[in-house]
């Protein structure tokens, strides 16, 4: 396996764990009813970087690898993310309105579609 297939696999858990861990903090600051601070902020940056670069890093792991394919359903779920977070841009006031809760939401659900494209690895359609 290639090294860059490597680092792909490997911080898949890594960056699905961080992006749920930073949207149960946005949710228990919502219950909690505090409005989020530059660390939530950051970390909201953090984990959406990290986790559109290991989307970027699997489709450059896929354009160079020679070994098993990914299969359909690993790729959608990859694609899925950035379409995810578009669609979050476009509605950005929106979620300006609540952040804690709205931003936590959308981390746990981008976590939720991380794991399942980890889960779906060689799967197809």
């Amino acid at each position: 396996m290639s090294s860059l297939v490597q680092l792909h696999t490997t911080l898949g858990w890594w960056v699905a764990g961080a992006t749920g861990l930073v949207g149960l903090w946005g949710v228990a600051l919502a219950i909690s009813r505090r409005p989020p601070g530059r660390a939530f902020h950051s970390m909201v940056g953090t984990v959406i970087a990290a986790m559109t670069g290991q989307v970027l890093l699997g489709l450059l792991a896929l354009n160079l690898a020679t070994t098993r394919a990914p299969g359909s359903q690993h790729i959608f779920y990859g694609v899925l993310v950035l379409f995810t977070f578009a669609f979050a841009y476009i509605y950005r006031e929106t979620l300006r309105r609540r952040p804690g809760l709205y931003v936590g939401l959308l981390l746990l659900f981008v976590m939720g579609l991380g794991i399942r494209g980890i889960q779906t690895f060689g799967g197809s359609f």
